[in-house]
């Protein structure tokens, strides 16, 4: 069976100055598409058992760059919602709640529908991915690859390696970046993290 592997999107305005995105459907910047473009080596010349993408344009277009191709969208691949903290840094918040913290607390709700997710709330989404990436394994040859967020991909991260969503605190995952999950004996492990376009290609 294959692995799974795991794309970040490249840099936004937002991931520049550390705000949280969630729903608010940034572009990549000049360098942002330079990272996605550098990760091109890694898949060049393979076929996968399915490649599944967040449906935000900053996942999608990384994905398309990086020269993946039959991409899938994925809702539950969406990054966490971070309800009324759209948009606002850890540091603002913690001038009203220095003791927050988002693997602890989640967020309050937010406007127009977005309620904000605690990190179980995230894990089970993750939960509902890997389903369909075990079937994907199962039926098809290849790896699967999954195009989306830091932070959805670090509960996705802990919840493969049977860990709680909230052990994703444990897992820094930056832009443009490649990381594999693979198995070792049968049991999940991680295989190589936060590669980049400099690093040489995970096979």
């Amino acid at each position: 069976m294959g692995d799974l592997i795991l794309v970040r999107h490249g840099e936004t305005e937002w991931t520049l100055t550390g705000r949280h995105t969630s729903w608010t459907d940034l572009p990549l910047t000049r360098h942002g598409e330079e990272q996605a473009k550098s990760l091109a080596p890694f898949f060049a010349g393979q076929s996968f058992a399915q490649v599944f993408t967040s449906p935000l344009d900053r996942a999608v277009r990384t994905a398309e760059l990086a020269g993946l191709t039959g991409l899938v969208s994925d809702p539950d691949l969406h990054e966490w919602d971070y309800g009324s903290y759209e948009g606002i840094t850890t540091r603002a918040i913690h001038r009203t709640r220095p003791d927050w913290v988002l693997w602890e607390d989640g967020v309050p709700p937010g406007p127009d529908g977005h309620l904000g997710e605690s990190p179980q709330e995230v894990g089970e989404r993750a939960d509902r991915v890997l389903s369909r990436v075990d079937a994907a394994l199962q039926n098809h040859p290849g790896d699967v690859v999954l195009v989306a967020h830091a932070h959805f991909l670090r509960v996705l991260t802990a919840r493969r390696l049977g860990l709680p969503a909230d052990a994703g605190r444990l897992f820094q995952l930056s832009t443009g970046t490649v990381s594999r999950l693979s198995t070792e004996h049968g049991h999940p492990v991680i295989a190589e993290w936060n590669a980049t376009g400099t690093s040489a290609p995970v096979r």
